[in-house]
């Protein structure tokens, strides 16, 4: 029987209109607020809101799906997304941008939460790798499309608000035409996000989703600084970033079916492997676009795996408590390992950025390679 079924399918097609919208805001509220000369720290304070807003999101959507479910759930969260796009056309400033971009951000975390749990719920050990990675392609394919919209049609604040804020009630329009519910029966019960990041058994999905979050906040963040002191043009920067980001689409595919058929154990070891080394080939400053390619396909896939390995340690109602916690865990990264990985930049040099996403991955292998000699991950069969 096939994985995609009705649900999944349009599930997915709500969450592609809702991720091009949150990519062309996400490219263009810096520039507009760089536009009415706001000073950097308050364009920084911006984005900020934006990711406390995530923690905020994802902290509370495990209640809200437990009392209305996914679907009203998935609505609610729409038309708070919506509503951060909406406000900044309503009001213009540096406080209110910072009020409409955290209530952007909670709408945003609740979506994924929403749909990676009703992914997980829905799905099985031996499937959910191909499951997550399908969300993934998904994702990047909808920031991908979201960076060609923008770039072809007028970027002027009212021109783009009312299209985009269509866009993210559109993306509810698949939703009503299916139930999302679990293959097992619900559970309602209620369970705490702390206890899942205490679970040992768990340990290493919560960790990689952490070194996730370091790895890709710091290319996504930082990389285009490197290609910028490299020489780069504004266009040539753009272009090496679509080389890794469509490497990291081309490889959810593969890695996750991989992960499903032998087990995320290992699959975990080779990502981690396949990062150091492109980390190596970077820093070697030979072959860039292969270096490039191999670091998108592998970097990009660590989340889902990672996050596949913690949901088949849990039983099926800890899955959303699971999934808000490896969500917490992964921006908690993406907040941390930006900041420290730029300010070695500065204080070093641009190669402190390949350092030290090859340090935390050597970090994580070792844990890798141990939990291989006391826990093996039994392989999933199709």
């Amino acid at each position: 029987m096939s994985i995609y079924t009705r649900p999944v399918v349009l599930l997915l097609s709500g969450l592609l209109l809702l991720t091009l919208a949150l990519a062309a805001l996400n490219t263009l509220v810096p520039l507009w607020l760089a536009h009415d000369n706001l000073p950097t720290w308050q364009v920084g304070l911006v984005s900020s809101s934006y990711f406390t807003g995530n923690l905020v999101g994802t902290l509370i959507t495990g209640a809200l799906i437990r009392r209305y479910g996914y679907n009203i759930s998935y609505y609610m969260a729409s038309v708070v997304f919506a509503a951060g796009c909406a406000g900044l056309g309503i009001m213009v400033g540096f406080w209110s941008w910072m009020l409409w971009r955290f209530v952007a951000g909670i709408g945003c975390a609740m979506v994924w939460v929403v749909v990676e749990s009703a992914l997980m719920s829905s799905g099985t050990t031996s499937n959910r790798g191909r499951l997550l990675a399908a969300y993934m392609m998904v994702y990047y394919l909808g920031t991908v499309l979201g960076q060609l919209l923008i770039s072809k049609l007028p970027d002027g604040l009212m021109n783009v608000l009312p299209w985009l804020t269509a866009l993210v009630l559109a993306g509810i329009l698949p939703l009503l035409f299916t139930r999302i519910v679990s293959q097992q029966q619900e559970d309602n019960r209620k369970v705490a996000i702390w206890p899942m990041f205490k679970l040992r058994k768990a340990r290493l999905g919560v960790d990689g989703c952490v070194i996730s979050g370091i790895v890709l906040g710091s290319l996504y963040g930082l990389m285009p600084l490197w290609l910028n002191h490299q020489g780069n043009s504004d266009a040539g920067t753009g272009f090496w970033m679509a080389v890794m980001v469509s490497a990291g689409i081309l490889g959810q595919w593969p890695v996750g079916r991989l992960a499903d058929r032998y087990g995320r154990l290992m699959v975990l070891r080779g990502q981690v492997l396949v990062v150091i080394a492109g980390c190596l080939a970077m820093l070697s400053n030979t072959m860039m676009g292969p270096a490039l390619f191999i670091l998108g396909a592998s970097g990009f896939t660590l989340y889902p795996v990672a996050m596949a390995w913690a949901c088949e340690k849990v039983e099926h109602h800890q899955l959303v408590a699971m999934n808000q916690a490896l969500l917490l865990s992964y921006t908690v990264g993406s907040l941390a390992g930006p900041s420290l990985t730029a300010t070695l930049m500065q204080n070093y040099s641009d190669s402190a950025l390949f350092i030290m996403i090859a340090s935390v991955s050597i970090v994580y292998l070792f844990m890798l390679i141990r939990e291989a000699g006391h826990h093996p991950t039994p392989v999933a069969h199709a």
